[in-house]
C-alpha cells in the first residue's frame, strides 16, 4: 500500500491519499482551495487508481472541509464512527467559528465500528476507538503496513486539543495508552497535523502522555 500525504487548508491538516494498486482510500479529507483538490485529483491520476471512499478519523471542521467538493466529482461512501453525531450534524456552525462559509452535509455517513476490523475494497484496517479530542475519534490501524492514521488523539510529542466540544484530557490520555501505546513499538503513526512519528517515540519522548 501507498500512501501520499497532503497538507492543506487553513489549519495545515494531514489529509492521506491510501492507494492499493487500482483502489485509493482518502482520510480526512481538508481540502478548501481548488488547487489543493486538484493537487489530490493528479495524485489519482498519476498512479491510475480510482478513489472508493472516504474515512473519517473525526469531524471537527478541519478534517472534513474537503468533502464537498471530493463528492462533487467521486460518488463514494463516506464512513464515520456515527454514535455521536453532533459535530457533523453542526459542521456549518463549525465552520462559521472560524469564519468559514460552508454548509451542512445533507447526508448522514455510513458507520465505523467503534472496535474490531473494517473491510472496504482491498483495504482493511482496525477501528480504534479513541474519543478524549472528541467523541466520534477513531485511529485507524493498518496492521499489515505497520502504519496507524491517529487523527488528532496523537502526534510528534503531542496530543490533540480537549478544549473543544466533549474534549477531556483523561479519557484522551486513557485513549492513547489503552489503544495506540499497546500497538508494536516500530509503528508510524500518521497524526491529524505535523509530521509521522512512532510509538515507540511517543512512548519515550511525549511530555504529555508518559507511557
Amino acid at each position: 500500500m501507498h500512501i501520499e500525504v497532503f497538507e492543506v487548508g487553513p489549519f495545515l491538516e494531514n489529509t492521506y491519499l491510501l492507494i492499493n494498486k487500482e483502489e485509493a482510500l482518502l482520510i480526512d479529507p481538508g481540502f478548501y482551495a481548488e488547487q489543493e483538490f486538484q493537487v489530490f485529483n493528479k495524485k489519482l491520476q498519476e498512479f491510475e487508481t480510482e478513489l472508493t471512499g472516504i474515512v473519517l478519523t473525526h469531524a471537527h471542521v478541519d478534517h472534513v472541509l474537503g468533502i464537498h467538493r471530493v463528492l462533487k466529482d467521486f460518488k463514494v461512501p463516506v464512513y464515520l464512527n456515527t454514535d455521536d453525531l453532533f459535530l457533523w450534524e453542526n459542521f456549518g456552525n463549525q465552520a462559521m467559528m472560524f469564519g468559514l462559509r460552508q454548509v451542512g452535509f445533507s447526508f448522514t455517513p455510513e458507520a465505523l465500528p467503534k472496535s474490531g476490523v473494517f473491510k472496504h475494497g482491498k483495504f482493511e484496517f482496525d477501528c480504534l476507538f479513541t474519543p478524549g479530542h472528541s467523541p466520534d475519534h477513531t485511529a485507524l490501524y493498518f496492521k499489515e503496513n505497520g502504519l496507524c492514521i491517529a487523527g488528532d488523539a496523537l502526534f510528534n510529542e503531542s496530543v490533540g486539543r480537549t478544549d473543544l466540544y466533549e474534549g477531556n484530557f483523561d479519557l484522551l490520555a486513557k485513549s492513547i495508552r489503552d489503544k495506540l501505546y499497546v500497538l508494536p513499538e516500530e509503528t508510524i503513526i500518521y497524526p491529524g497535523h505535523g509530521p509521522a512519528t512512532t510509538i515507540k517515540h511517543e512512548k519515550l519522548h511525549n511530555p504529555f502522555v508518559k507511557a
